[in-house]
């Protein structure tokens, strides 16, 4: 009889990611820390790595995303800096003799 796959919650993967990336413990290090198996800690890092990189779909529409608001806030920087620019010259256009 074959095991059911254990399921882990969000939290702890995120954080024996983060041991292994950010502190640059092995994975089978973190596995011991955490009771859990080297080849389950080593798919959730390359899962994570390969999300990070750009290279599965969610990742590349999360980078979109990114791009398309950081667009979107420096048009509206835009407009209102052209909005200024108009009132200022039609200022100083009044003082004209």
């Amino acid at each position: 009889m074959a095991k059911k796959p254990r399921i882990y919650p969000p939290e702890l993967r995120a954080e024996v990611v983060r041991a292994v990336i950010d502190n640059g413990k092995t994975p089978a290090q973190v596995a011991r820390d955490f009771g859990l198996v080297a080849e389950t800690v080593r798919n959730w890092v390359k899962a994570e790595k390969s999300k990070n990189s750009g290279t599965t779909d969610e990742a590349r529409a999360a980078i979109d995303r990114a791009k398309l608001q950081e667009m979107e806030r420096r048009v509206q920087e835009l407009e209102q800096e052209n909005a200024f620019l108009k009132k200022a010259a039609a200022f100083f256009a009044k003082e004209l003799p």
